[in-house]
């Protein structure tokens, strides 16, 4: 089961574009939970990892998304973002 698993999320992963933002203003777990959640809440986004050291986001979606809905789901959030790069 757990290799089912591995393999839906490499297919998954692989087929995704990805998106990486720098975040400013986290300062705890709790900022890297809440950017994660309000990211996760976009049509298409499959995948969101938001690390406090990097204060970085990695998103990682399936269809054509603006680059303002990943900027205004961080606003939401309560923090301010910048696109470095999507792919």
């Amino acid at each position: 089961m757990k290799f089912a698993f591995l393999i839906l999320t490499i297919l998954t992963l692989s087929f995704s574009k990805v998106a990486i933002i720098k975040v400013e203003g986290m300062t705890c777990p709790l900022c890297t939970m809440a950017v994660k959640k309000s990211l996760k809440q976009i049509d298409g986004v499959t995948k969101a990892v938001v690390k406090l050291n990097t204060k970085k986001a990695t998103v990682y979606f399936d269809k054509k998304i603006d680059k303002k809905e990943f900027l205004n789901a961080i606003k939401k959030a309560g923090y301010s973002g910048t696109i470095e790069s999507i792919k």
